[in-house]
């Protein structure tokens, strides 16, 4: 496992991204805050880094409270020139990401409500061979200059 002060290696092929495994836990969301920060910084989008960051956070305590998983993975990337995106990727593909109504009264439930406030949009992607997930990323894309 790599502690939250390693440096992040960014892809050697295709688009820019940064991503690394850390465990399944809340306190998990202030290193993806921090890589967030980290690579927005390195590709001058600094202007992106606080709903990145808070879009980050929300899907780490998503996979923290609603998988059993033991790791995620925090992936930043570029996908275009256009578009950032910031994802979590897990080892539960049977449990995707519903938006649901939240009531007033309720104490949680209102992370993906936020993801859809903050993102320009956001989904998952179902990961496997030959129709057998093993997994999903959950991610949120912001839009270069949109804001």
């Amino acid at each position: 496992m790599m502690s939250p002060s390693t440096p992040v290696m960014a892809a050697g092929t295709g688009s820019p991204a940064y991503c690394q495994t850390f465990p399944c836990a809340p306190e998990t969301a202030a290193i993806g805050r921090r890589l967030v920060r980290d690579a927005l910084g390195a590709w001058h989008l600094a202007d992106l880094t606080d709903p990145a960051a808070l879009i980050i956070s929300e899907l780490i305590a998503n996979a923290a409270e609603h998988t059993s998983c033991r790791s995620i993975r925090l992936t930043v990337g570029r996908p275009s020139p256009a578009w950032v995106r910031v994802g979590v990727m897990d080892r539960a593909p049977g449990l995707v990401p519903e938006l649901r109504p939240v009531a007033d009264d309720m104490e949680s439930g209102r992370g993906l409500l936020l993801v859809d406030a903050l993102a320009d949009r956001w989904g998952y992607d179902l990961r496997g061979i030959g129709g057998r997930p093993w997994g999903k990323e959950v991610w949120g894309e912001l839009r270069v200059g949109g804001r």
